[in-house]
């Protein structure tokens, strides 16, 4: 661990540093936008908006890469996120804010995909999966102190949006100081959507409900905090759960995913995400319990993802993880547009309960068709399966690749064209 730190802590600091500005604004703009009246309906499309940008950064990324160079696409991306931080309170205006997250969205998705191209350049085979962790903690822990970063401040003001414009400026010195050429990007065996939906089934529709859920959780959170009446404290202490939950419940969720089916435990998982969501929306709790519902809410959902990417991951080569990486993280971002609308549509039907029911639906829908999936097919032998690596939902096809890479099984690929 230590040889890992030593060969990324700056890399390492910038990302914590840019998780931080990240984190600000997400939950920032849920509490801002009730303040300035913003309808659920205005604040689901200005949610949506950062996955549309996220979407089209990561397919756009990696051409602009390859004409200008990383150095340049990464400090004009930054310069981009930091200047549209500050445009956030000079123009609050739902439409102009749409355009902003836009434009946010896809920066941040061309700034992961080059540092994270940086980041596994600095890895060798034997370091890989523990500066992949490493990486992965850094990213929850960021984001987790960022919220209490927001009780520093107004939020009806201007200081926390310069707050987290500052924390993105300087997440790239550190960066832009230590790092060396990374590697070019290329696909061996591009695999089109309906030969990766042959490959995996179950993975292609997880990830795309997984996309929905995760924009709903960490898009919406704060929206909805503001609409059932809690202070900026407790809004940030609810989004807070979330993630902590997500970041302690990832390594025993994986622990056990290797040692028994991983379609049973995408079910139960998938399964336990929805009765403590129904329960959290039929339910009057107190405050301290519906912090501890979002821990496990987040403990849940965070880890489905990862447990998605390793299930499909065990019926590849390895020379289409390239190609599967980048259709899964397209899947997942269609889900992730069409979560925060549907979300909007719901809350302003039902009310406040619709943000726990809509989350409660996906993970339902995706519990019986796992159910289902396992009555086409025979489960693979533990030793057929992969490792299970904690991966977010922000993470680029440049770490889904290694991760895979890293997690291969002993008979390598010789399941590969059967359908999971």
């Amino acid at each position: 661990m230590f040889k890992v730190l030593g060969a990324s802590w700056a890399l390492l600091l910038g990302m914590m540093l840019l998780m931080l500005g990240n984190g600000i604004q997400s939950t920032l703009l849920g509490i801002r936008g009730v303040i300035e009246g913003f309808t659920t309906t205005q604040m689901s499309v200005v949610m949506s908006a950062y996955f549309v940008g996220f979407l089209a950064g990561s397919q756009l990324t990696p051409a602009l890469i390859r004409r200008v160079g990383h150095v340049r696409v990464f400090a004009a991306l930054g310069s981009l996120i930091s200047a549209a931080l500050v445009l956030y309170a000079a123009a609050p205006d739902w439409i102009a804010w749409t355009v902003l997250r836009v434009l946010i969205g896809f920066a941040f998705a061309g700034v992961y995909v080059t540092a994270e191209s940086w980041l596994n350049n600095t890895a060798t085979n034997e370091t890989r999966g523990q500066t992949l962790s490493l990486y992965m903690i850094v990213q929850m822990v960021g984001i987790i102190a960022a919220q209490g970063l927001l009780n520093l401040a107004d939020p009806g003001g201007y200081t926390l949006f310069i707050v987290a414009s500052v924390l993105v400026s300087l997440s790239f010195t550190p960066i832009l100081l230590s790092v060396s050429p990374a590697p070019g990007f290329t696909s061996d065996r591009p695999m089109g959507l309906p030969r990766l939906f042959r490959v995996s089934p179950l993975g292609c529709v997880g990830i795309f409900l997984m996309g929905g859920v995760y924009s709903a959780l960490f898009g919406m959170a704060a929206v909805w905090g503001g609409l059932v009446g809690l202070s900026v404290l407790q809004i940030s202490i609810f989004v807070a759960a979330i993630y902590l939950g997500g970041l302690l419940f990832q390594y025993p969720v994986g622990w056990l995913s290797d040692r028994i089916d991983r379609r049973r435990m995408i079910i139960g998982v998938a399964g336990l995400c929805a009765l403590v969501t129904v329960a959290a929306a039929v339910l009057p709790l107190p405050f301290v319990l519906l912090s501890t519902v979002a821990l496990l809410i987040g403990g849940f959902a965070n880890p489905l993802y990862a447990l998605l990417l390793a299930h499909t991951n065990d019926f590849l080569q390895t020379d289409e993880m390239a190609g599967a990486s980048g259709g899964l993280l397209f899947i997942n971002g269609v889900g992730a547009v069409a979560g925060p609308l549907v979300l909007g549509w719901a809350m302003g039907f039902v009310g406040p309960p619709g943000y726990f029911l809509y989350i409660a639906s996906l993970c339902v829908a995706l519990a019986f068709y796992g159910m289902w999936r396992m009555s086409r097919r025979e489960a693979l032998t533990l030793e057929e399966q992969g490792n299970y690596t904690p991966l977010t939902p922000s993470a680029s096809a440049v770490t889904v690749e290694a991760a895979w890479e890293t997690a291969q099984p002993d008979q390598e690929g010789a399941h590969a064209n059967e359908a999971g």
